[in-house]
């Protein structure tokens, strides 16, 4: 039996953010939700998480300060950002700034999940290596 994918949500919609963990959890994966930055930053630093799902526009502090505050203290796990906004210059600044991917609102769940999933595996790779190399 595998481990559960445990993710964390974020996002300021707090309808929208509690529906989607009942989705995910249905499909497997175990669910926190934070419904701002501050929250957000909070829980990725106590506890861990194997993905980050995180809004883009958000008030007080946006996604990619969100994401640049997770990032001070954990370089590794993949942060995926949503947005409702197609903006190439907000995305191009996330993705420069250590965000794994990009998604646009609404997003179909079993894209999502397929995102979420992706980079939980391409994460659990690159651990393997890291650990095979300092080994090696």
């Amino acid at each position: 039996m595998t481990t559960p994918v445990r993710v964390l949500l974020v996002d300021d919609e707090h309808t929208y953010i509690d529906a989607l963990a009942k989705v995910l959890g249905r499909r497997g994966m175990t669910v926190r939700t934070a419904y701002d930055g501050h929250a957000a930053v909070e829980a990725a630093h106590a506890e861990t998480f194997d993905v980050i799902v995180l809004d883009l526009k958000m008030p007080r502090m946006d996604g990619v300060a969100t994401l640049e505050a997770i990032r001070s203290r954990d370089a590794h796990t993949p942060v995926l950002l949503l947005s409702a906004h197609a903006e190439l210059d907000s995305a191009r600044e996330a993705m420069c700034r250590g965000a794994t991917d990009y998604l646009l609102k609404p997003c179909p769940v079993d894209d999502l999940v397929t995102a979420i999933e992706d980079a939980h595996e391409r994460a659990g790779y690159a651990n393997d290596l890291a650990r095979r190399t300092r080994v090696e």
